[in-house]
Parts: structure tokens; sequence; C-alpha cells
């Protein structure tokens, strides 16, 4: 089924309903926007894991527009995206290409651009290449390969390994996906959302993991990432202001990686 039909039919009421909305397509693959208010300057919104799409914004969305003109566009792999099946397509440049596409498309010179998890790496790329285009970066628990892995790290190590049982952060695998994909939107979840009464959040996310597949989670993961000397290549490419906020209990992306990429951009650290 065409998935922007399939969204439509099953999204909630929206707090803040987009002022315009389309599609790039950019290598074969169409790509779905929003733009929100008229404000200055823009804000882009960048995507993170395909995991979930651009409605994780939807709590900061209504509030920036009243101020801002804000962009927010689904990640290929999930929303009203394409869903392309090989696993080069979601290379993280492909992504930061698609948001360059996304600016021109909307007719945006240059916006402050948001990097919330795998959206850091796409902002970095962004940022280093097109210096032009970014007024200023903000990271949020950005995932980034600086410090010394943790248990989720050490897990996508092993991400193609066939086990007897799969328990705690084993189940970051291949194998576990494609036989247990809801047991595992459930775990992986609970850890984003560690903090007691999380049970929307979590329910949301859920919701944003069951658009997309296990298969097309598996290619997100095996596509090309930044490992550290292109995060550290990069760092001294960007020379936007950048804060980075990072949780001090996250158990996603470690304090340690914001802390290392505020120090590498020379950017502001502010600590939740």
């Amino acid at each position: 089924a065409d998935p922007t039909v399939e969204v439509a039919r099953s999204e909630q009421s929206r707090a803040r309903y987009p002022d315009s909305s389309g599609f790039v397509r950019r290598a074969g693959v169409r790509t779905f926007y929003e733009v929100y208010g008229t404000g200055n300057p823009t804000v882009l919104l960048l995507p993170p894991w395909s995991i979930v799409h651009s409605r994780c914004w939807k709590l900061q969305i209504p509030y920036l527009s009243r101020h801002c003109r804000v962009i927010a566009f689904d990640g290929r792999g999930n929303g009203r995206s394409d869903r392309p099946s090989d696993p080069i397509a979601y290379a993280e440049a492909e992504f930061a290409a698609d948001a360059l596409a996304v600016l021109d498309a909307t007719g945006t010179d240059s916006a402050f651009i948001v990097g919330f998890s795998l959206g850091a790496q796409r902002a970095m790329l962004l940022a280093a290449a097109h210096p032009e285009r970014v007024e200023g970066i903000v990271f949020i628990g950005p995932a980034v390969a600086l410090t010394p892995p943790t248990p989720r790290k050490q897990a996508m190590v092993g991400f193609d390994d066939l086990r007897p049982s799969y328990e705690g952060w084993d189940k970051y695998n291949r194998h576990y996906w494609l036989e247990h994909y809801t047991d595992f939107l459930q775990f992986f979840f609970s850890n984003v959302f560690n903090d007691p009464h999380s049970t929307k959040q979590i329910e949301d996310c859920m919701g944003w993991g069951m658009e997309t597949t296990a298969k097309t989670l598996v290619a997100t993961e095996v596509a090309p990432q930044l490992d550290e000397a292109a995060v550290r290549a990069l760092a001294k490419r960007i020379s936007c202001p950048t804060i980075v906020i990072q949780g001090t209990n996250d158990a996603i992306c470690s304090y340690e990686d914001g802390a290392a990429l505020a120090e590498l951009t020379g950017g502001t650290l502010v600590s939740l």
C-alpha cells in the first residue's frame, strides 16, 4: 500500500497542521516534507533513525512555529517517504542530501538545523559541505562514535550473529528484529524513555515504529555510517555556532559522546 495514504488514514489529530507540504524526489526516492509558520529564522528539524518519522517532533513544532518558520521531513524508510530496499540508500550522506533537497524545494537559503540522535550525523555532513546554508546547529543526544562503546554500541558489533537466546541489548540483532519486531520496539523505546510515567511517549513511538518494517530497519542498520575518524574530520569543518543538549542518564547515546562533540565543535554543552 502507498505509505502516504496509510499514514494519513491512521494519524491522530494534530495540535498544529502544516501550512504547506510536498515531496522531493532524489535518486528515485521520494521524501515527504512539511512547512509550518512564517517567522524568522527558519528551523530545519532533521530526521533521526528511521524507526520513527517526523511526528517525533510533535511537541516542538506547535511552539516553534509560533516564533519561527519550521521545516520537518520524514527520513527515508518511514512515514510518507519511500522505503528503498538497498542499504546503500540509507547511507548518512543520502539523508544529508535529502535535507539539502528539502531546503531547495522550500526556497530556504539558510536555516538553523536540529539533529536528534542519528540526525546529528546528518547535521554534520550538511554543515560541513554547505556552510552557507547552516546558521547554527543544535545537537540533541547525538549518535556519534567518539567514546568507548555503550551496551547498545557493543550489541551493534554482533548485529548479524545468530544467538541461542536474546536478552537485553542482544535484542539489537538482525534475526531478532525479523522474528520479534514488536518486542524489539517495546524494548528499545523503553530505553529511550527511561523516566517513570513515559507510557504515552512509548506508545506513540511504538506506533511510528510499526509504520515501517523490520526488513527496512535492518537495511538502515547495515548502511554506511560515520566512524570516529569521520566525525572528528567533519567537526573540524563546522564553523557555525553549536549547542549540544545531552541527558546524563541517556541509555541510547552516551553523555560522554555528547560532551566530546561539544568540545570538538567548540559548542555549548547543556546537560539535562
